[in-house]
């Protein structure tokens, strides 16, 4: 069996898993009424956004029902603390692998504290939830809270482990695949809703022509952004080695106009999701700054477009900075005689590649913007399910590519490696 099969194999394998642990609810819960509920606020409310992620785990009140969204965000959080905290900066570039592996346990050590105050505050809302006065819960307390939060870090924990396992063993990142099979679960009941919606006459059908039209347009954008980049030239002068002269080299580097790609959405939806798990637990509150809150920090309001805005902008450069150093690349540059054409070697060479990223920035930032936030309001103006929105479309089409590339270039190794084989046995 070829290595790649088997890889795919072993990612459909933990998907499965996944999948099966998203329908497994945690203890102590009426599941007639929580299906009541959900169907009463199916896509409402900002944790529908976080639903959406699960794979539709949190609206099920399931183990898996957090994913691994506190992972995620304790992931920027370290990654932030490394970028300021000196001990940790130090750790990141100067500790090798001993170094990462000492960030990626505090990560996750990070993560299981994140885990437990969101599991709490979801079990801990879910025992205010009734509909015809009944509750979802069957019996309230401490037990319940006790048992139902340990059900959720596990599944949280078991998740992590997942999410590592695919990376490791699988194809692609495990964390963007267990989202994008979260999405890929929801689209079909979404796309059925929607004619059904057409069918009590809730959307017209030009209406639903317009929404067709402007998907399509929205996946061309998408994926033209996504493939799209800024190649700066780059000249490798003429050596001389011995009494042979070697021609100089042109190349480029890439530059990609989305370099923070879709984790930059991803990011700023898994901030969200601490101060909305915090508004959810006061909901029983009087408090007029909680009311205001819970009236105005929802899906498509005001204060939530303002915030997932501005946090998309904010990682759109700020994961750029982590993962692309100007100064470390010009001085690869330098040290390999290289230069771009124009620029001198060291320090101008690195303002020149800054400048450029700055304005491949604003460039991405914008249309990650554009991307995540207009297909939102449209969907909460005229009621459309989430899955249909512009992040998921984003995350759908850049874990596809992501997919594509890996196999596509596992196949060229394989036939470079058919063909060195070949040639040695010419040899012999």
């Amino acid at each position: 069996m070829l290595p790649i099969l088997k890889r795919v194999l072993f990612v459909l394998g933990a998907l499965l898993v996944y999948r099966f642990g998203t329908y497994v609810t945690i203890p102590g819960i009426d599941l007639t009424v929580l299906k009541k509920v959900a169907d009463d606020a199916s896509a409402k409310g900002l944790l529908g956004v976080f639903n959406m992620f699960t794979g539709g785990a949190l609206s099920r009140m399931s183990i898996f029902g957090l994913n691994i969204m506190p992972y995620i965000t304790a992931s920027i959080v370290m990654q932030l603390l490394s970028a300021i905290v000196p001990y940790l900066s130090e750790m990141k570039k100067e500790g090798g692998e001993t170094g990462r592996r000492k960030i990626a346990s505090y990560t996750k050590y990070l993560a299981l504290l994140l885990a437990f105050f969101q599991a709490y505050a979801l079990v801990s809302g879910a025992e205010q939830i009734s509909i015809d006065n009944a509750g979802i819960v069957i019996k309230t307390g401490f037990h319940f809270r006790l048992v139902g939060t340990i059900s959720m870090v596990g599944g949280t924990v078991f998740m992590i482990w997942l999410s590592d396992q695919i990376t490791k063993h699988g194809i692609g990142n495990g964390s963007s695949m267990i989202i994008f099979s979260g999405i890929l679960a929801g689209l079909i009941p979404s796309i059925t809703s929607l004619f059904s919606m057409m069918k009590v006459n809730a959307i017209s059908v030009f209406s639903l022509l317009c929404f067709i039209f402007f998907t399509a347009v929205l996946l061309f954008i998408i994926v033209f952004f996504e493939r799209a980049y800024r190649p700066i030239a780059v000249t490798y002068p003429r050596k001389q080695i011995g009494n042979k002269i070697y021609s100089g080299d042109s190349t480029h580097i890439p530059l990609k106009i989305n370099t923070s790609g879709v984790l930059a959405p991803i990011f700023a939806s898994s901030v969200l999701i601490f101060p909305s798990t915090v508004i959810n637990l006061l909901s029983a509150s009087t408090n007029p700054i909680v009311t205001w809150l819970l009236q105005n920090f929802g899906y498509g309001k005001p204060l939530y477009i303002a915030l997932y805005l501005i946090f998309i902008i904010f990682f759109s450069f700020f994961y750029t900075s982590v993962v692309f150093n100007p100064a470390d690349t010009a001085n690869n540059l330098k040290k390999n005689g290289a230069i771009i054409p124009g620029t001198r070697p060291g320090e101008h060479t690195a303002r020149y590649i800054e400048s450029i990223l700055l304005k491949l920035n604003v460039i991405g930032a914008a249309y990650i913007s554009f991307v995540c936030i207009v297909p939102e309001m449209l969907g909460a103006r005229y009621s459309l399910p989430f899955y249909l929105g512009g992040t998921s479309l984003l995350i759908v089409v850049n874990v596809s590519i992501e997919l594509f590339q890996y196999i596509q270039n596992y196949l060229i190794t394989l036939q470079y490696s058919s063909l060195i084989k070949k040639g040695r046995a010419v040899i012999r």
